[in-house]
């Protein structure tokens, strides 16, 4: 195999990047101009009401997000300092709640998702076999190949 990408390999990897990039910056975008919330805050707590009824231990959040724990430390820490979550000592780790701010702004945040996630993806890619395209992009999640 060639060191080097072809031609249309760069085109294919570069049109990912950009694509991937730019549609997650856009939905993100529309939810913190509405919300208040990041990218980063809006995956936490999403993850809090949808797991764990609003309660989850951080190892568990860590594990379904794909951060290492560092990264949601310091993310949570943010997060707390506004009022959106709490952390407590349990017996084995750290209990995260959301608080009812958080909570109130999962409810706002989350039809604004929904509409950036259908304008930014969903409708751009009408025309497009759609359940071949999940397929694809599960199979590029996977964590072997």
């Amino acid at each position: 195999m060639s060191a080097r990408l072809t031609v249309e390999e760069q085109r294919l990897w570069h049109a990912w990047k950009i694509a991937a990039d730019t549609v997650r910056q856009r939905v993100a975008e529309d939810v913190k101009t509405s919300s208040g919330l990041s990218d980063q805050d809006f995956s936490i707590v999403t993850r809090l009401v949808e797991l764990g009824d609003g309660t989850l231990r951080q190892n568990e959040l860590s594990a379904s997000l794909r951060w290492d724990r560092t990264r949601l430390s310091h993310q949570l820490t943010r997060m707390e300092n506004r009022g959106l979550v709490t952390r407590s000592a349990v017996d084995g780790g750290v209990l995260v709640r959301i608080t009812d701010e958080g909570a109130r702004l999962v409810q706002v945040a989350r039809p604004i998702h929904a509409d950036a996630v259908r304008k930014h993806l969903l409708h751009r890619t009408e025309g497009i076999d759609q359940t071949a395209l999940v397929r694809v992009l599960e199979r590029l999640a996977l964590d072997s190949p």
